[in-house]
C-alpha cells in the first residue's frame, strides 16, 4: 500500500479523537456502520470517495487533510488559544503523535481538583512556581526543574498565587485532550 494511502486510516480517526467522538457516534452521523469505520480507521478497509465524503464533511475537513503534504513546512503554525485559565502554545504538529505545549498558568491561590486519565506527562518549568498536586501531595516546583508522572495518578498542575508559571508540557494523546482543553 502506498504510503499516503496508508495514513488516511490513522489521521482519520485522530480528526475523530479530537473531537471527542466515538466510533459510534461518527459512523451514525456519517451515514454508515461502526464496523465500516473501524476498518477504514485501522487500514484493513480501502478508503473511497463515497466513504470519505461523508465523514470529513461530519468531520469539517478536506479529505485533502487525511493526505500527507509533500512539501510539508515542518514549522508549527498552530494558534495560540486561552482557556481555563491557561494560554496554550502548540508546539506539535497537530497529527503529532506525542503533543507539546508552552503553557502559562495564571496566578491562583489554590488547586485546582486532581483528574486521572491515561497516559503520561512529561513537564519542564520554564518561569514562575508550578504547582503539582501528584497523589494528594503538594510539590511546588522552580524555574529550571522537570517531572514526570504516569497520569493514571491523581494530579492537577497550576501556577502559585505568586505569579503565572511557564510550563513546556508534553503528553500522550489521552493526556493532551485533558490538560489542554480542561474546563474551568
Amino acid at each position: 500500500m502506498d504510503a499516503a494511502l496508508a495514513q488516511i486510516g490513522p489521521r482519520l480517526r485522530a480528526a475523530r479523537r479530537k473531537r471527542g467522538w466515538t466510533l459510534d457516534h461518527l459512523a451514525t452521523r456519517a451515514g454508515m456502520s461502526m464496523s465500516t469505520l473501524s476498518r477504514l480507521e485501522s487500514g484493513k478497509r480501502q478508503a473511497s470517495l463515497e466513504l470519505l465524503l461523508p465523514l470529513t464533511r461530519e468531520l469539517g475537513i478536506g479529505i485533502d487533510d487525511l493526505l500527507p503534504d509533500r512539501n510539508a513546512d515542518p514549522r508549527v503554525r498552530r494558534a495560540i488559544e486561552r482557556r481555563a485559565g491557561m494560554i496554550v502554545a502548540p508546539l506539535t504538529l497537530e497529527h503529532a503523535p506525542v503533543r507539546t505545549y508552552k503553557i502559562t498558568y495564571a496566578p491562583t491561590a489554590s488547586a485546582p481538583p486532581s483528574r486521572v486519565h491515561e497516559g503520561y506527562e512529561w513537564l519542564y518549568v520554564l518561569s514562575g512556581s508550578l504547582r503539582l498536586v501528584l497523589d494528594d501531595r503538594e510539590h511546588i516546583m522552580e524555574r529550571g526543574e522537570a517531572a514526570e508522572f504516569d497520569t493514571r495518578m491523581p494530579h492537577s498542575l497550576s501556577a502559585t498565587a505568586d505569579g503565572p508559571a511557564e510550563v513546556i508540557s508534553i503528553f500522550s494523546e489521552s493526556g493532551e485532550r485533558m490538560h489542554t482543553h480542561a474546563t474551568p
